[in-house]
């Protein structure tokens, strides 16, 4: 049985639903389990802790028994034994008549060469073990996105691993409220259609090439503007620093997020944080 580590947040069992072949380079994992009664959030760009089994294993190692010293007790197992863990945001969660959540989906992009999380999505099947470390209260320090409310201009940059938060971000946004959107993906089969009532406006990017796209792109005027970006580090601070320095945008009111470096795996970057 799971425990609470801290609130806000705390551990959930879950199992793989179903999966869901989104586009090339995109796989939807649906998961569910009775822990997620106590999953709550305000979605956005929420971000989750997932562990996932090695091959061969029937679920994820991950210490509970150790409560608040569970990280430094998962630190300490075995390469070979020790859960995989690797950052992702909410896509959607499904309620019940109670307002109870049933059911969460997690987007994963899929690589060549696959990274360990990459593949476990490729194979994943219904019935496989997860362990999800997420919010228990609906508004969490994990959820980035946060316009001041004098925003009269959104704008939103990501790779395919940001895609997700993105295409939440957007279904949370109002009628009439004024976005500009770029996005840069692999393969043209990623291109979908985005569904918001915001007066958005998206632009896709296949290959590299998004940060020139942005830096040569006009800006609707604006008093106010808001600024989110993320994906590969490198070009997450390139992008920072643009909006900062050459468009004058207030720094308090960029937010951005590094999640991926290029050439690093996850537990590579997390030792350099």
């Amino acid at each position: 049985m799971t425990t609470a580590v801290a609130a806000p947040f705390r551990f959930f069992s879950l199992q793989v639903a179903r999966t869901r072949r989104l586009s090339p380079s995109l796989v939807r994992v649906s998961l569910t389990g009775e822990d997620l009664r106590h999953f709550v959030s305000d979605g956005r760009d929420q971000s989750l802790s997932l562990f996932l089994p090695h091959p061969g294993q029937d679920e994820p190692r991950v210490p509970f028994e150790l409560g608040d010293g569970w990280w430094q007790g998962w630190r300490e197992l075995p390469d070979g034994v020790r859960a995989v863990m690797r950052s992702y945001t909410l896509r959607a969660l499904r309620r019940d008549a109670l307002g109870r959540t049933v059911g969460i989906d997690v987007d994963f992009v899929l690589h060549t060469p696959a990274g360990p999380a990459s593949a476990w999505a490729a194979r994943a099947a219904a019935g496989d073990r997860v362990v999800l470390l997420g919010p228990a209260v609906a508004d969490n320090r994990a959820i980035r996105f946060r316009p001041p409310e004098d925003t009269d201009l959104v704008v939103l940059w990501g790779d395919e691993s940001a895609l997700p938060a993105i295409a939440s971000i957007l279904e949370s946004l109002p009628a009439g409220h004024r976005v500009r959107v770029w996005l840069e993906v692999r393969d043209p089969g990623d291109v979908r259609e985005l569904t918001t009532a915001a007066d958005a406006e998206v632009t896709w990017v296949v290959g590299q090439g998004c940060v020139d796209a942005v830096r040569a792109a006009a800006l609707p005027p604006a008093e106010n503007p808001y600024v989110w970006i993320a994906g590969e580090s490198g070009s997450v601070k390139t992008l920072r620093r643009h909006f900062v320095q050459e468009r004058g945008v207030d720094r308090r009111r960029v937010t951005f997020v590094g999640y991926w470096r290029r050439g690093m795996s996850e537990e590579q970057l997390r030792e350099t944080e």
